[in-house]
């Protein structure tokens, strides 16, 4: 989890595609719909570069934005300078994290949960979450499914071109545990004509609805809802993405 030096120059190119403002405006009408706490502290937890907790800083929260990587952050401290937010971003573990008080909202988001690499790192998560979370304080995150991973990552290729940057993604599989190990090739053309290369490797693993249910009651959550692929709509077998939208007891 630690890093992303590479990844973390291009993860804004590479993620041109994502509408946060639309992303964020969806939390917000899910946080309208569910939230009971007086308070407005909302903790973005794997908060990458900050794209997200600038939106959510719009929309009127206290934004607290932790991530592990250094380098992720230092983007995101940049964003904060340009924009003038008043977001305060953590370098912290998420399997660890350490707030000053109680959150209202931890919102968690772009498959981050998936970047754990065992059952017992999610629920590591899950606990902190729910020891810093006020009572009813709210507990949404997005997981990528099971069908993603088997049928859509699985052992594909896929290539990415932007003004700055060629990247080769590379999945492969192991379909025994679906775990996704991702290779990254990034090429990036100098002033001199000519390209320079560098790498990133990492993983996501899938976990079934089942067992983060089951983690969630564990931690101390009820679910209040289940979404579809960032809709108000069930998931689907088909569902690429689930949002959970859970609630402290």
């Amino acid at each position: 989890m630690k890093g992303y030096s590479v990844f973390a120059r291009y993860y804004d190119d590479l993620t041109a595609n994502i509408d946060y403002k639309k992303r964020a405006e969806y939390f917000h009408t899910i946080i309208k719909k569910f939230k009971t706490t007086k308070e407005n502290i909302l903790l973005d937890l794997a908060c990458g570069t900050g794209s997200i907790s600038e939106q959510m800083a719009r929309l009127g929260y206290d934004v607290i934005g932790v991530d592990y990587s250094e380098e992720m952050l230092g983007i995101a401290i940049e964003k904060k300078f340009d924009s003038g937010l008043p977001i305060q971003y953590l370098c912290q573990d998420m399997r660890t994290i350490d707030m000053f008080g109680t959150v209202d909202v931890t919102i968690c988001a772009l498959d981050s949960i998936n970047h754990l690499s065992s059952a017992d790192d999610v629920k590591k998560v899950f606990q902190r979450v729910s020891l810093f979370a006020e009572p009813q304080g709210l507990f949404i995150f997005d997981v990528n499914t099971l069908y993603k991973h088997r049928e859509i990552l699985a052992d594909n290729t896929f290539t990415y071109e932007t003004d700055n940057v060629y990247c080769i993604w590379e999945n492969t599989l192991n379909r025994n545990t679906d775990e996704v190990k991702i290779n990254l090739e990034f090429f990036e053309l100098e002033a001199n004509g000519l390209y320079s290369r560098s790498s990133e490797s990492f993983s996501e693993k899938a976990y079934s609805t089942e067992l983060l249910d089951e983690m969630l009651c564990d931690c101390g959550f009820e679910i209040l809802a289940k979404y579809g692929d960032d809709s108000f709509a069930p998931p689907e077998d088909t569902t690429k993405r689930i949002v959970y939208v859970a609630r402290k007891i």
